[in-house]
């Protein structure tokens, strides 16, 4: 039986507003075991970032429970122990902000080291070993952020987050800024260093794509809320949701084959509803093809319609395991 290191139940992280409260995370629950890679997918908005942020305490939760390796997290980042810090990391989607201009690569790199007293009497070589690891040139110990290109910065920012020697990274987005190539090696090297360290990673990302060749699990969220989980292989060949449907079938390809692999084609009706004034009922409801009476008024809770396959739809109430 695998080991599970993160488990998220209910969480709820709102915002007061001078418009309202924003509803951002409401009442989600997943889990991540040892060495697998949870991919949360969603549109702008729909609060899979927030839920990162406030799994790792840059957000005090407002309600909820998040457990690591089985203890829970209480407060935000500052009420947290120096392990916990080392043990988890986060790379955010935009390195340029997240790395300080005026130190070098070699200073960020080992500003980790110093924080957590790691290799004290060889710290310039645990740096070159991480930049190698990584795919960077050792001479870049002597450079600055603003000396290095989107990836490269990207890459500086992995070598960061493993420097701690963590157990457990939230990527935020890593790849949505990059050219194509360069997202490509992002990938591959965050997969490499996962086996090689044994990490658990959960992925972040608009681009569902992307899930298929990286997540070992996918969870579908819509305004704060997860509508649908299940393991990668399933996830693609039997989407459940509407919603999760009408994403499926958006997602561009290249041959005939491909295309019979997805779900009918399902227009995009709507745009996404402030998460101020979410929806009564399914909060997906005014732009699902399949909507009910009873959608606009019920709100479903998530079920677990076949094994490890759990959907929050009306259409499935009377499927449950």
């Amino acid at each position: 039986m695998s080991e599970e290191i993160l488990r998220v139940k209910d969480l709820i992280k709102f915002f007061k507003t001078t418009q309202g409260v924003v509803r951002a995370v409401d009442r989600v629950s997943f889990s991540i075991q040892k060495g697998e890679t949870f991919g949360l997918v969603g549109e702008s908005g729909s609060g899979k970032s927030t839920t990162a942020f406030t799994i790792m305490g840059v957000y005090p939760p407002t309600g909820g429970e998040i457990f690591f390796k089985g203890v829970k997290l209480t407060g935000g980042v500052k009420s947290r122990p120096l392990s916990l810090k080392k043990d988890m990391q986060m790379v955010f989607q935009d390195p340029g902000s997240s790395l300080n201009p005026r130190h070098s690569i070699g200073q960020i790199i080992e500003l980790p080291l110093k924080v957590h007293k790691l290799y004290e009497n060889n710290r310039k070589e645990r740096v070159e070993e991480i930049l190698k690891m990584v795919g960077l040139p050792l001479d870049f110990t002597r450079r600055y952020p603003r000396q290095l290109g989107g990836g490269e910065k990207q890459l500086v920012a992995i070598s960061r987050a493993i420097a701690s020697e963590p157990s457990f990274i939230a990527l935020d987005e890593p790849t949505s800024a990059l050219d194509v190539s360069m997202q490509a090696k992002i990938i591959n090297t965050l997969l490499r260093i996962q086996k090689e360290l044994d990490l658990s990673y959960l992925f972040i990302t608009h681009n569902l794509s992307l899930m298929r060749n990286v997540a070992t699990r996918v969870g579908i969220m819509y305004l704060g809320k997860l509508l649908e989980v299940a393991p990668t292989s399933e996830f693609f060949i039997k989407p459940l949701h509407p919603y999760t449907k009408m994403l499926i079938s958006s997602i561009p390809v290249i041959t005939k084959e491909e295309e019979k692999l997805k779900p009918e084609r399902i227009i995009s009706r709507g745009e996404i509803p402030s998460p101020v004034n979410v929806p009564p009922g399914c909060a997906f409801h005014p732009r699902c093809v399949e909507c009910q009476e009873m959608c606009s008024k019920t709100e479903p809770e998530m079920i677990e319609v076949e094994e490890n396959h759990y959907v929050r739809c009306n259409l499935y109430i009377d499927q449950s395991k």
